[in-house]
């Protein structure tokens, strides 16, 4: 049960701006528990998807201090980040699996306040096909 729980917290928390890496937290549970790889998948999607939910609502409310003097991103950075998503619209979710930058899309999605059942719909798919991956290739060369 604490594997489970475990998987889960590490996905979520891997979601976040938190530098973490959740894939190598599943993979050495899979080898602990190589029947549960099913459950291991599920629940590393769901807590990675939680995770970018957060950061979408991040997102969402992140704007109304933009022009404050702490707000982390700079005005033109922002505007070209916002021009960028809406050129290739909400489809970009499903690279929100990505080391890098993907975390930024799931924040960027809450700025540009996508709904949230096209986000988790799109994220979660992303998310669950990386994480299928990790447990093809985990089952093929640890197990």
């Amino acid at each position: 049960m604490l594997d489970y729980l475990i998987v889960f917290s590490a996905s979520l928390l891997a979601a976040t701006v938190a530098p973490f890496y959740s894939e190598v937290v599943l993979a050495a549970v899979l080898t602990r528990q190589p029947d549960a790889a099913l459950l291991l998948w599920l629940l590393a999607s769901i807590g990675n998807t939680l995770g970018s939910i957060i950061n979408w609502w991040l997102g969402k409310y992140l704007l109304h201090y933009r022009h404050k003097h702490w707000f982390p991103i700079k005005e033109k950075s922002l505007m070209r980040a916002q021009a960028s998503f809406q050129r290739f619209g909400i489809w970009t979710l499903l690279l929100s699996w990505a080391p890098i930058g993907g975390d930024a899309l799931t924040v960027i999605a809450g700025i540009m306040k996508v709904r949230l059942m096209p986000f988790t719909l799109l994220v979660f798919i992303g998310k669950a096909t990386r994480y299928g991956v990790v447990i093809y290739f985990a089952e093929r060369f640890l197990l």
